[in-house]
């Protein structure tokens, strides 16, 4: 009998309660035959996430602090990973609607690309639906999606380009220029991730941040001098 071949990588720093919210929906992928483990790497939580995802049955990871960041975390899981195929996640990102048959789809007919997700908000304010937009809008055009938008990618080609870096930000993009655009595929399916930081700093505010520290890494700024400014 074959192994379900797809591994799903979750790194979680306090990421109650949409963890819950994301690996309730995962768990229809187990019924389906496609998601063989889910990995979860937690960097010293004080919430109850990584007891919930023991619960589940997930893979858990701890960290502890000093291998905090999602750079370290997300190499981290993908060595722990046993499918042949590795769904990145955030933990506060929920897949939704026909993920399981996008997933299946891109496996089956395009082993040489990896896939993203639409990106959609737990919002439904204009703002939440320009930003979405123009997110999505910049991952088409550029072969630039963000980590909340999740990342599928087949082991070989994850191995092949290096993997995620121990950076302190930016390990996203980091890995998605080393694909290149010809590379990465939109899939399907959105993803529904959380809208708090985006209300805590303002909906024009954070995005026109988010440009300059992207524009600040790819002139070649070190992301330990941008994670800095991002706090």
């Amino acid at each position: 009998m074959t192994s379900p071949p797809l591994s799903i990588v979750i790194p979680t720093l306090n990421a109650m309660p949409r963890l819950a919210d994301c690996l309730a929906t995962l768990v229809a992928g187990l019924g389906a035959g496609l998601v063989r483990d889910v990995v979860v790497v937690d960097a010293s939580s004080s919430d109850q996430g990584a007891e919930l995802a023991l619960d589940m049955g997930c893979t858990v990871l701890q960290v502890g602090s000093a291998g905090r960041g999602r750079g370290q975390q997300l190499a981290a899981g993908a060595i722990a990973a046993k499918g042949d195929w590795i769904l990145f996640l955030h933990g506060d990102s929920v897949p939704l609607e026909g993920w399981i048959a996008a997933c299946q789809a891109h496996i089956a007919t395009a082993p040489r690309q990896a896939a993203y997700f639409r990106l959609d908000f737990d919002a439904h304010e204009a703002p939440a639906r320009r930003t979405a937009f123009w997110a999505n809008w910049r991952a088409r055009l550029f072969g630039l999606p963000y980590g909340d938008q999740g990342l599928l990618i087949s082991r070989s080609m994850y191995e092949a380009v290096g993997g995620f870096q121990p950076i302190a930000l930016m390990e996203d993009v980091d890995l998605v220029r080393k694909l290149g655009k010809a590379r990465l595929r939109a899939l399907p399916a959105s993803v529904q991730t959380s809208a708090e930081r985006y209300r805590r700093g303002g909906w024009w505010f954070v995005p026109l941040r988010n440009i300059m520290l992207l524009a600040a890494f790819l002139c070649g700024i070190s992301p330990d001098r941008i994670k800095g400014w991002y706090r």
